[in-house]
């Protein structure tokens, strides 16, 4: 299963499942970041340590570790 932290600068997924903590899983769901939720990749930072995504209107900026968590699926 590709990972969020594995898609390339420009790339539209959805997501499949989150593999987060309850704490964090309840942190990304308030920012729109759920299953079955598109997502834009829109910059990677150097050595991929932050990703910036688009979640409808807003954009958010992931850890790797967190992005880690995270299966996608190209839409």
């Amino acid at each position: 299963m590709k990972k969020l932290l594995d898609c390339q600068k420009g790339d539209k997924v959805v997501v499949i499942k989150l593999n987060a903590a309850n704490e964090l899983k309840q942190r990304l769901i308030s920012f729109g970041v759920m299953k079955e939720a598109d997502l834009e990749v829109l910059e990677l930072a150097p050595r991929k340590k932050t990703i910036e995504v688009k979640v409808g209107k807003m954009r958010l900026a992931l850890r790797a570790e967190e992005a880690e968590l995270i299966e996608v699926e190209d839409l």
